[in-house]
């Protein structure tokens, strides 16, 4: 039996899944001068690697991807690490 078929019950169970893009510290009174159409500048530029976290443990990563207007995230690698 394939790991996919031993889990194959599990298929249905929802998990959360994060991608995170990059972090800043902001102080509050900068956060609250934000406002719609706002740009907060970030550290990472495009094509960089991306970190993927499920249920808060870095599983996987990846990079960005934009397919007509829609972004997603392209899977380029996994986290064997236990």
């Amino acid at each position: 039996m394939t790991p996919q078929e031993e889990i194959a019950h599990l298929a249905d169970v929802p998990i959360d899944i994060e991608v995170q893009l990059d972090q800043r510290w902001m102080k509050l009174s900068e956060i609250l001068s934000l406002e719609e159409g706002s740009i907060v500048e970030m550290s990472r530029s495009a094509g960089e690697n991306i970190d993927i976290f499920i249920g808060k443990r870095l599983c996987a990563f990846g990079e960005i991807v934009i397919i007509e207007s829609i972004m997603g995230v392209r899977i380029t690698d996994f986290n064997l690490e236990r």
